[in-house]
C-alpha cells in the first residue's frame, strides 16, 4: 500500500483545450494542504475529473488512496471510491428555495419536510463547523451571500467525513474583504478533521494563506514548480 494519498505520474489527458492537460509527477501525503496554480476552470474540472476516476488518462497513471483509477472497473466499487472525496465545486447545486439546513441535510437524506430532530442537530453542528452563523441556517438559500453559499457548499462537502477534499478555485466568487475568513474558517477545519486538501485556484492570496505548499503548473511540460514556502509533507519530483 502507497504512503501517498494521491499519486499523479506522467499524466496527460486531451479535452479539447488548446494543449492537453500535463501533469509530470504530483505526491501528497495525508493530512497535507496543496495549492495548485496555473489551471483555468475547465483544466480545473478535468484535474478533479482524473483524480476521482470520473476519467482516466490518456497516458499516465493516477493513484488515489494507494489504488490506480484505470484499475477500478466495477462501478459499485467506483462509488465506494468516490465516497471517500469531498469536492468543493461551484458546479455542485444548490437549491436556492430549500433552506440552509435542508440543502445541508440533503447530503444525508431526503427527509427535509421536516428535517428530523437527530438530523436537525447534526446539520447545525455542521454549519458551525464551517463557519456558518446561527441565524444562517434556517435562510432560503437565495437569501445568502456568495461567501455563505460558499460555506453551505464545503458543508455538503465534508458532511459524509472525506478522506480528501478537492476545492475547484473555491473563491472565485468570493470578493477580496471574504477570502481571509473563508481561508481561516477552511484551515481549522482541515485541522479539526484531520482532512488532506488539494485546491486548484487562479487565487495566489487565497493560495498563500491556505499553505506554504503553493505548487504552479508549467502548461507545456507538466512540471508542478514550487511557488512558495518549503516542501512540507508534499513530495514533488520533476523527471526529465
Amino acid at each position: 500500500m502507497s504512503d501517498w494519498i494521491l499519486e499523479l505520474r506522467h499524466v496527460r489527458k486531451d479535452y479539447g483545450a488548446l494543449r492537453p492537460l500535463r501533469l509530470r509527477e504530483l505526491q501528497v501525503a495525508p493530512g497535507a494542504l496543496v495549492a495548485l496554480v496555473g489551471l483555468d476552470a475547465p483544466a480545473a474540472e478535468m484535474f478533479v475529473n482524473l483524480v476521482t476516476g470520473a476519467t482516466l488518462p490518456d497516458a499516465g497513471a493516477v493513484r488515489v488512496f494507494g489504488f490506480d483509477t484505470a484499475a477500478i472497473t466495477d462501478g459499485d466499487e467506483w462509488l465506494r471510491t468516490l465516497d471517500r472525496f469531498g469536492i468543493l465545486s461551484d458546479r455542485a447545486v444548490l437549491l436556492d428555495e430549500l433552506t440552509v439546513a435542508q440543502n445541508l441535510a440533503m447530503t444525508i437524506t431526503l427527509e427535509i419536510e421536516p428535517i428530523p430532530a437527530d438530523v436537525r442537530g447534526r446539520m447545525e453542528a455542521l454549519a458551525a463547523e464551517v463557519g456558518l452563523a446561527p441565524d444562517v441556517i434556517d435562510r432560503n438559500v437565495a437569501s445568502l451571500t456568495p461567501a455563505d453559499k460558499l460555506r453551505v457548499r464545503l458543508g455538503r462537502a465534508v458532511a459524509l467525513g472525506p478522506d480528501l477534499l478537492l476545492l475547484e478555485h473555491p473563491t472565485a466568487t468570493l470578493g477580496s474583504e471574504d477570502v481571509d475568513g473563508f481561508t481561516a474558517d477552511l484551515r481549522r477545519l482541515g485541522a479539526v478533521r484531520a482532512l488532506t486538501m488539494v485546491a486548484v485556484t487562479a487565487d495566489a492570496a487565497f493560495a498563500s494563506a491556505m499553505t506554504p505548499d503553493v505548487l504552479r503548473l508549467q502548461p507545456a511540460t507538466g512540471d508542478l514548480l514550487p511557488q512558495t514556502g518549503p516542501w512540507a509533507r508534499v513530495k514533488r519530483l520533476f523527471g526529465a
